[in-house]
Order: C-alpha cells, then sequence, then structure tokens
C-alpha cells in the first residue's frame, strides 16, 4: 500500500509530498496506537523492532541504528538516514535452524524494509540456549 503524506524532517507539515510503501503490519501497528498514531511515523528501527518481534517472538531483541557512521558512504544516495543497522535476536524460532537459514528468516521478516531504503543489516542470530537463557 502506498500512503502519500506532507512531513518535513522535524515532523511538521511541509509543502512537499513524500510517497512511501506501508506494509499492513505499519498499518496495523498504527491502528492500534490509536487516534495519537495517526500523526505519528513510526522510525524504521521501531518498524524493524515490531517486525521482528511478531514474527520470531524473541527473547531479546537490540536493534541499532548505526546509518552515521556510514554517512557520505557512496551506497548512501542523498543523506538518506536510517539505512544501516544491527540487530541482535535470540528467539527459539533459531531452534535446529543453521545460521543462513537464521539470516534469511530475519530478512525474509524485513523484506518491505529492504525494498524501501534499508541498505545493510549485521544480525547476531542465537537460539535461547546459544544465549544462556535456558
Amino acid at each position: 500500500m502506498v500512503i502519500s503524506y506532507h512531513l518535513a524532517s522535524n515532523g511538521k507539515k511541509s509543502n512537499r509530498t513524500k510517497r512511501r510503501r506501508f506494509s499492513i503490519l505499519d498499518l496495523l501497528i498504527w491502528q492500534t496506537m490509536g487516534s495519537r498514531g495517526a500523526n505519528v511515523l513510526l522510525t524504521r528501527a521501531s518498524r524493524i523492532k515490531s517486525k521482528l518481534q511478531t514474527v520470531l517472538e524473541a527473547k531479546i531483541l537490540e536493534v541499532e541504528d548505526v546509518s552515521y557512521q556510514h554517512a557520505g558512504h557512496a551506497a548512501v544516495k542523498d543523506n538518506a538516514s536510517e539505512t544501516h543497522f544491527n540487530v541482535k535476536v535470540v528467539s527459539g524460532k533459531f531452534d535446529g535452524q543453521n545460521l543462513v537459514k537464521r539470516h534469511r528468516m530475519v530478512y525474509d521478516a524485513l523484506a518491505d524494509e529492504l525494498e524501501s531504503g534499508l541498505h545493510a543489516l549485521s544480525i547476531v542470530a542465537k537460539t535461547p540456549k546459544e544465549a544462556g537463557l535456558s
């Protein structure tokens, strides 16, 4: 679903229209936020957390935006922000899965983000046992 909205970087109305693709999950998150959610655009970090928590039922979930470390990088177009993240996920859904399959699970959960400007992820994906939680 594509939604047009008018916002400046400070969150106030702007005369510049942006078009952005939102997933159904994004819209459900907004709906559950109540009337306040109608005026708030979630950060990419918040969306990543929400999507990973929903799909992987994480016991531990850490999302760190490290985009500032890549400012001016050739792959970062038009001074884009929220492009590079470190993610640590501990989930029982990783039991019996090799590292490649765990990473695929994370990438699959974030497919919409990867199509809309997320450029790079550093992923640590562990089972609860590997993380010392069992």
